[in-house]
Formats: structure tokens, sequence, C-alpha cells
């Protein structure tokens, strides 16, 4: 086995990689020759020659090359009429009815910076039910599917493709079992794990972590496309007859899963790929912008936009690239299927990071200044592929409230998601007739309202208060409780 490592590695001038087998157990030495078996060295090396290339073309973004989204593949559902609105929405209901509707949710992150040690969808930011990104989102399913069958009298059904890293596959799989899948069909909920790709220092040498074990890292939520593929997911997808993928990050916690009137405006607009955008707040908002760049759609991000670009306005006073992006996407399947056949193409972001590794003499060393580079792929590099590429702008406040940061950042941190959803709420509630105080928390189970309907009954006339409040579907209340203080 070492002879036949070694004349593979050198061939690629990766011989390192196996300096300390003699030291080696059994156990080790399989460990190690399977991960190098795994990777396709020849592909490794193009790989790493590829990001360094496109590292190098440092692209002047001449303003010239920067175009906003043309009217006719934008809308703004704030701008939209309620008939738009409720046209669209059919559509969608029709396509869930019809069981052609699939959800990829990117779900690899850690909770590393919010001191979570789990996946991040089992984070509690601490609403008055208790319940987690991953519950929320279930729930807002199995309540979108009940309004599909409600307006069309057949029961649809929404399969649910969980994206996990290699670490966190497990513990999903597990959070979700132990909770009997909050409600949905155990064979609708499909868990598939996103690739890694190694990590180099700057020649080009892949690290090793450990004396019998490569340095890797989870290769971005560009990584989707070549997970879909390999992991036989867009198999599953055919075998369904599933037609439109709504694809967004699991830490978004006002995201509207499976959205029927973002599926129904795609449908209508037979659109291959489309993002969900929100307007930037100011300028300097540090927030990507979709735009086309030589007639391309392309997410550029804050830092490749000039000034002038950055404060340019409209007639209107309507900043002129103002579509931020929030990694909210949809793809038709045929989409999908046709990105896999050119993934390769997509661009490689390169990352210098401090990267742990093994030193010449066999020490494992961790620096303190960046030693290496992480390579990672980014969801959005396939707009340029898109043949019919449409957005649609939604309200920041009731749909994007991210959370990343640990709350002693003060923003997009689990202080402002909850904040930010308990607002909503408060704003459904005073729609549909019922009366709040600005420092009462009341929050609308998923299983009861979707995005404010169905709230009439309940609230109209009534006067809440103090708190807090967890207003929940008939469902949850014959199994656990009434509706008020918690």
């Amino acid at each position: 086995m070492y002879e036949t490592l070694l004349r593979n590695l050198k061939d690629h001038g990766q011989e390192h990689l196996i300096k300390y087998w003699s030291v080696l157990s059994e156990e080790q030495r399989k460990q190690l020759s399977d991960e190098i078996l795994k990777l396709d060295l020849t592909e490794v090396h193009a790989t790493f020659s590829r990001a360094i290339e496109s590292t190098k073309k440092i692209l002047e973004k001449l303003d010239d090359d920067l175009k906003p989204i043309p009217d006719s593949h934008y809308e703004s559902v704030p701008n939209l009429t309620p008939d738009k609105i409720e046209g669209y929405e059919n559509i969608g209901f029709k396509e869930i009815c019809n069981g052609k509707v699939g959800v990829l949710l990117l779900a690899g992150g850690q909770a590393t910076r919010l001191g979570f040690g789990h996946p991040k969808g089992m984070y509690d930011v601490g609403l008055p039910s208790r319940k987690t990104l991953f519950q929320i989102q279930a729930e807002r399913i199995l309540r979108v599917q009940q309004m599909a069958a409600e307006k069309y009298g057949n029961e649809g059904k929404i399969t649910w493709y969980i994206m996990t890293s290699e670490h966190t596959k497990a513990p999903t799989a597990n959070y979700f079992k132990s909770h009997s899948y909050f409600g949905l069909n155990e064979n609708d909920v499909v868990f598939f794990e996103q690739g890694t790709l190694p990590c180099f220092d700057f020649e080009g040498k892949i690290f090793l972590d450990e004396k019998y074990h490569l340095s890797a890292a989870p290769d971005g939520n560009g990584g989707l496309y070549r997970a879909l593929k390999t992991q036989g997911i867009l198999d599953d997808i055919s075998v369904r007859g599933i037609q439109h993928l709504h694809a967004h990050s699991v830490d978004n916690i006002l995201i509207k899963v499976a959205d029927p009137v973002f599926i129904g405006y795609c449908k209508s607009k037979n659109a291959d790929c489309a993002a969900k955008v929100v307007q930037k707040s100011s300028p300097s908002e540090p927030v990507g912008v979709v735009c086309r760049v030589n007639g391309h759609y392309k997410v550029v991000e804050y830092s490749e936009l000039t000034d002038e670009a950055s404060e340019r306005r409209n007639p209107d006073g309507r900043l002129t690239f103002s579509a931020g992006n929030i990694c909210n996407h949809y793809f038709s399947a045929d989409f999908l299927r046709k990105i896999s056949n050119f993934e390769t193409k997509l661009k490689l972001h390169i990352a210098k990071k401090k990267i742990p590794y093994i030193d010449e003499n066999g020490v494992r060393q961790k620096p303190n200044e960046p030693n290496g580079i992480k390579m990672e792929k980014f969801i959005f590099d396939v707009f340029e592929f898109a043949e019919n590429f449409i957005c649609l702008e939604v309200a920041r406040d009731t749909e994007f409230s991210a959370l990343k940061n640990a709350d002693t950042a003060k923003k997009d941190c689990p202080s402002t998601a909850r904040e930010d959803l308990l607002q909503l709420h408060k704003k459904y509630i005073r729609q549909a007739g019922g009366e709040v105080a600005d420092d009462a928390d009341i929050e609308i189970s998923p299983l009861l309202s979707y995005g404010g309907e169905n709230l009439d009954s309940i609230v109209n006339g009534k006067v809440f208060t103090a708190g807090p409040f967890h207003l929940k579907s008939p469902q949850e209340l014959s199994s656990n409780g009434v509706n008020g203080n918690h």
C-alpha cells in the first residue's frame, strides 16, 4: 500500500502526506490511505491552480460594466397589488398540491460564533415557545402544505432536502428523529452531505491536520451543486417529479419556507433561476448586490463596488444598486441538472486562514498568522449560467433577519432575531384587528399562521398586554395546553 500511495503522491508533489507512515498504527494507516485514495489528485491540483489563477485576475469593476437588474426581470412584493400577489400564490399552491415543490436547506454550519456546539438549526433564540430554527421551519412547511390543501382540496407534499456538513449530518438527523420530524413525513425529509476541499499551504501542498489525517474544510454553500449530484439528490428530485426548488440558509428566522408567492412568480415567468432580495438600507451596508456585469447576472460583493456605484441613485431617489442578496433562491430542477454538468466551471473563492498543521518534526502547530488557504464555492455563482434569471424584492421586516453572531455584536444575533420575529407577529395581530402593547412579547405558531393569515377569529377585538404569549394552532392546543401566558 505504501509504495502505491508514494507513486501516486509523488506524481502530484504531495508525497509529504505519508512522511509519518512508519509511526502510524494499522488503523491510522487505513484512515490516511482511505482519505488519500478518495482524492482525485489530478483534479485537486487543477482546483488549486484554478483558484490561484482566479484570484490573480483582480477584475476592475468599471462602472460602465455594471448594470442594475432590468425592470422586466424584477418585481417588488411591497409594490404588487393584492390580486397580483394572490395570483402568484395560487400558482404556487397548485404546484405544492401536485408534489412539484422541494426545499433545499443549507444547514451545514456549526454555531461556533454563537458559542453553541451543535448545528445552527438546533439553536433556540429564546422565543416564548422555545422553538428552534429547525422546528420553526418544519412547522412552516406543514402549514403551507395545509394552506395548499385547503385551497385546492388535495394534500400536497413538499420534500425537504437538508444539506449538512460531515460534522453536522449525524447530530442533525438524530435531532429530527428524536422529535418525530416535527410532524412531517420521515420519507419527505432527506439529509445529504456537502463535500470538502483540502486545505493547502501557499505552494499548493496539502496540510496534514494529524499525522494520519488530511486537513480539509467544507466547500462552501456553492458545494450544493456537486453534492446534489454525488449524493443522489438530483435522481431523487427526478423520481419524485419535483420541478421547483426553494433554496435558503438555515439562519434566517423570518424565512418563508417554500414560499408559494415566490414559486408562483418564478413559474409564471418561466424562470430557471431567481433570487429574493431586500432593498439595501444604505449605500454603505456591507451586503452583496445582485446586478449585471458584462451582460451576466452576478452578486457583486460590497467591497467590489466603487463608492460612486454604491451611492448612485435613480431619479426617484432609490439606490441604483439596491438589490441586497440574502441567500434565498429559486432553481428549476432542469437548471440544477444542467449546472451539475459544468459545476467545475464555478468560481473558487480563496480565503487566507490560520490552519493548524503537522510541521517538519511531526508536531502539530497552531499558527498565529494566515499560513495557507481554504477554498470555497458560493451558491450564487451559478446566476451567470441562467437563461432566464429574475428577482423578487421582499420587505426586510417580514422576510429577513439573519442569525450570525453572538449577542455581544448587537447585530444579526439571537436578540435581534427574536425581536424581529416578535415585532412581525405584533404587526400580524394588529392587521387582524387585535391590540398589542408595545412591550408585550407575543409569538404566533407557524402551525397557526404562515404569513399573518388565519388570525382574525382569534385576535380580532382582543387586547394583549404583558405576556409572553404563544398563540397556538388547534392541534397544538389539543396536545399541550391553551393559548395565553407562559
